[in-house]
């Protein structure tokens, strides 16, 4: 994934440094530090109320922030001008568009409010609402609506598409014709900060990620590189020959597999070997082990 944002390694998209939010007693954001390449798409992980949500509303400009620093492709968001919002795309979480109107003149009515907007059909195809083109909005169900909000974060053309849970809702199958979605977006070189409770889907599509549980950032980097950093051990399963099965936890799972082909004099009965997932950790770096 990270070969695409070679060109782009010293520049970043997003910068942020000791952000912080507070809501009266509660401190939603607690000094986070983000940078995050142009051409990167970044996953934020967390609980709910961890503070991704706040995070992402302060980089669009849409929440104003009680300290930090924070440089949007450029530009501060709390004073952004019409032509860099322009440029930024975001697709809430309970966003939804006019019930009245059809999907095809939904598109094309917010495509008016961009200098370069992206193709409207062409739009309406990559978030697989053809069918559902000249059906009107409150006719669709939730998982077309939420479609139809992505569809509306990128027909702006954005250089940088922030998504907060966009998925929320899909069926499988429509999540994953919007994973083929932001891969296509990223292979242009758009910039996508990523929301979700999906750990399989924050695998899938990020080439970084930052775990985000009470307003601070507990760990981040390549997701393969977070399940070797602060993965437990792997688990080792096998049957002895009276019939029990047999569970080991170690960190040289290989040594340990060998020693039981010395010991069985080849095939090992009922092997199994499992390796700590991204799940795995994130349980572990929020403090939730116990919710498996």
């Amino acid at each position: 994934m990270l070969d695409r944002m070679t060109a782009h390694a010293d520049e970043l998209a997003v910068d942020v440094r000791g952000l912080r939010k507070q809501y009266g007693d509660v401190t939603a954001v607690d000094g986070v530090d983000l940078g995050i390449r142009r051409g990167e798409v970044f996953g934020l992980l967390g609980p709910n109320g961890a503070g991704k949500s706040t995070t992402v509303e302060i980089l669009q400009g849409h929440r104003s922030r009680d300290a930090g620093e924070v440089s949007v492709l450029g530009s501060d968001p709390a004073h952004g001008t019409r032509a860099w919002r322009s440029r930024v795309g975001i697709v809430w979480q309970d966003e939804s568009a006019p019930a009245e109107l059809t999907v095809r003149e939904t598109v094309r009515h917010f495509a008016r409010y961009y200098p370069r907007p992206r193709d409207p059909e062409e739009v309406i195809g990559l978030v697989g609402l053809e069918a559902k083109a000249g059906s009107r909005v409150k006719a669709l169900s939730g998982g077309q609506r939420r479609r139809l909000d992505v569809a509306l974060g990128v027909i702006g053309g954005p250089e940088l598409l922030l998504l907060d849970e966009p998925t929320t809702g899909f069926d499988p199958a429509a999540r994953r014709q919007f994973w083929d979605l932001i891969r296509l977006l990223a292979q242009e070189g758009t910039t996508i900060v990523l929301t979700t409770h999906y750990l399989e889907e924050a695998e899938a599509l990020a080439d970084r990620l930052a775990v985000i549980a009470k307003g601070q950032v507990v760990a981040e980097g390549e997701p393969s590189a977070l399940r070797e950093r602060y993965g437990t051990d792997a688990t080792v399963t096998w049957t002895e020959p009276d019939g029990g099965t047999r569970v080991e936890r170690t960190r040289t799972p290989t040594q340990t597999v060998t020693e039981l082909v010395r010991r069985f004099d080849g095939e090992i009965p009922g092997l199994l070997v499992t390796r700590p997932t991204l799940e795995d950790v994130y349980l572990r770096l929020t403090g939730q082990e116990d919710a498996r």
